[in-house]
């Protein structure tokens, strides 16, 4: 459909074949192509300068809502909703640790830590606008499939909007701690005996049958949610973009979103030019890499096995609107190996910030573009770290304590008598 009025504040457009819904719209994809959809929205007609005091004024207001570090920038999410569903969320931090420089060959590489959301990880960015959108369309029930991240988000922020929850897991392939949530958070979790991408399979025909609204990332409302992560970014350098942007890569929403937001602050006149993005995959789970090499001719599936449990995904839902974001930002994909992975976690853990392994990825990938001379000295360098430490507590341990010999970074425990001259010997070796 065309709109033969005015255009509304907000509406979806499929990104295939043009084709426009309204926003209420519940439809995940698009019902003319298949395509997948995109949130328009029509300019706030307000210059730069009145709508960064509007931002500004809106941080840390108050409680709820109002100290959400998603819905103070409500003009580049979802305008026309009136009543939220919030934790709060977002407001996370951007850290420098000189340790980590080191490591990485980067001076001043800053970290996006969005492990410090409610549940510990960025889903609940777009989480906090994908539930809303639920609440105002009246969907029956919520659903996901997921690694960990999204039905752990999912899970809390349907309990607090009082709507039945659905998450599909893989079976045996979910880390303790993400399950664990979506289980104290009381969705129905279903353990599925297959992959992700079977997962996804099952809740989208789901969505299309059964008539439960789809929280996966393929939800354009989900992206609008994320794209906050890089407004309060760049809120936070002052609204002077990087020189790059290095984040993990698995089902590819977060790589659509921030290149969302970039295209976005751009026409808006936030910002005057757009930093260069580099996505991360796992070695084991690397489809968008290999598309990238050939330059972007087809499309890649692959049976995914990785470490980094958050982006174990072997044919991402997001394709498409990741290929634009790193078109149009002369950005670049890579692949890391489990061991780079868990090189750089360590560094990142043993630095005081801590992050799950998919996370670390990104800090892998700005060190190996960092050696390659791909990111030149001096540059500007963000990476975002999506997920808490505690994430994959089993993870820490295996390489912590099990793994022989043990691995560069590893803290191994040391057993001692009950005698302080033992304490004494420790202590000296840490001189």
């Amino acid at each position: 459909m065309r709109f033969e009025t005015e255009r509304p504040a907000t509406w979806q457009a499929c990104v295939a074949c043009g084709n426009e819904l309204t926003e209420h719209d519940p439809r995940a994809r698009c019902p003319r192509c298949g395509g997948l959809l995109e949130i328009a929205h029509r300019p706030p007609g307000l210059g730069r300068e009145e709508l960064l005091l509007r931002f500004t004024e809106r941080r840390g207001r108050g409680s709820g809502v109002a100290a959400s570090g998603v819905w103070r920038f409500r003009e580049f999410v979802l305008p026309s909703a009136e009543k939220v569903v919030s934790h709060p969320e977002g407001n996370t931090p951007l850290l420098h640790r000189e340790a980590i420089d080191r490591w990485s060959g980067i001076g001043g590489l800053l970290l996006k830590h969005e492990g410090h959301n409610p549940t510990g990880s960025f889903k609940d960015r777009g989480m906090t606008v994908g539930v809303t959108q639920a609440v105002r369309i009246g969907a029956r029930a919520v659903a996901c499939a997921s690694t960990g991240n999204t039905s752990a988000s999912l899970a809390a922020y349907a309990a607090q909007a009082g709507i039945p929850a659905l998450v599909l897991v893989p079976a045996g392939n979910v880390a303790s701690g993400k399950l664990a949530q979506s289980l104290a958070y009381g969705a129905r979790t279903l353990l599925v005996r297959g992959g992700f991408d079977d997962c996804l399979r099952l809740v989208q025909e789901a969505g299309e049958r059964l008539g439960v609204y789809l929280l996966n990332s393929i939800n354009p409302f989900r992206i609008e949610g994320q794209k906050t992560i890089v407004l309060e970014m760049l809120e936070q350098l002052g609204w002077n973009p990087p020189d790059w942007i290095v984040l993990p890569a698995g089902n590819l929403g977060n790589t659509a979103a921030l290149g969302k937001a970039l295209r976005e602050a751009l026409a808006w006149g936030l910002i005057d030019r757009v930093p260069r993005v580099a996505a991360v995959q796992a070695a084991g789970a690397a489809p968008f890499a290999r598309s990238f090499e050939e330059g972007f001719a087809r499309r890649h599936r692959v049976e995914p096995e990785t470490v980094a449990t958050a982006i174990r995904i072997g044919d991402p839902a997001s394709h498409d609107r990741a290929v634009r974001t790193i078109r149009e930002t002369d950005g670049v994909v890579l692949a890391v190996t489990d061991e780079q992975i868990l090189e750089a976690k360590a560094a990142v853990d043993a630095s005081g910030v801590g992050c799950e392994p998919a996370s670390a990825a990104s800090v892998a990938g700005a060190r190996e573009l960092a050696r390659r001379g791909t990111i030149a000295p001096g540059a500007r360098v963000v990476a975002v770290l999506t997920g808490h430490v505690l994430k994959d507590p089993g993870m820490l341990l295996e390489y912590h304590v099990e793994r022989d010999p043990p691995p560069p970074g590893a803290n191994r425990p040391v057993e001692i008598a009950a005698d302080l001259r033992e304490v004494e010997r420790v202590l000296k070796s840490l001189e």
